[in-house]
């Protein structure tokens, strides 16, 4: 076992003084605390090893802690009274949305329906959508015409438009 004797003798008499130099270091005495702490526990370890005077030997280890809690602390928050934006979107919102949506094209024909589905979410070419529903390419034109003049009267659509 390595000998600790006067571990306790020393903080004792300079707990005050590392304190406030590690408060010096930190600006906050919580986090000072903190590092005198960890410092304390890190001679605690070496007392042994250590000379007849700690105190450069601990200030040391308190530089060194300091400084790598500083380059690895995250510095994106600081807590303030109030806050500085707003909320994120309501997610039963988006869903109140999505849902408004289903309900239009549930009002369409099934071949307006086929359509919409296609050619805007499933992004594809309406000559590729004629292929597929097996009609002229001008029935399709036709179809999305109509669709899209439901959709634009559709009363809980034009409620998602004004909001939006």
């Amino acid at each position: 076992m390595t000998d600790r004797s006067g571990f306790t003798d020393y903080v004792e008499e300079h707990s005050d003084r590392l304190l406030r130099t590690a408060y010096l270091l930190t600006r906050d005495w919580g986090r000072a605390e903190d590092l005198l702490q960890t410092a304390l526990a890190k001679a605690w370890i070496v007392w042994g090893r250590v000379s007849d005077d700690p105190a450069p030997y601990v200030y040391r280890i308190m530089t060194n802690t300091h400084a790598s809690w500083w380059r690895r602390r995250w510095r994106g928050e600081v807590p303030t009274a109030a806050l500085p934006e707003h909320a994120g979107p309501d997610p039963a919102a988006a869903f109140d949305d999505r849902d408004s949506m289903w309900t239009a094209l549930a009002a369409l024909s099934p071949r307006q329906r086929a359509v919409i589905v296609l050619h805007y979410f499933e992004a594809l070419p309406l000559t590729r959508v004629a292929e597929i529903l097996g009609c002229s390419h001008s029935s399709v034109k036709t179809q999305q015409r109509r669709a899209l003049a439901r959709l634009r009267i559709d009363p809980a659509l034009r409620a998602l438009k004004e909001v939006g």
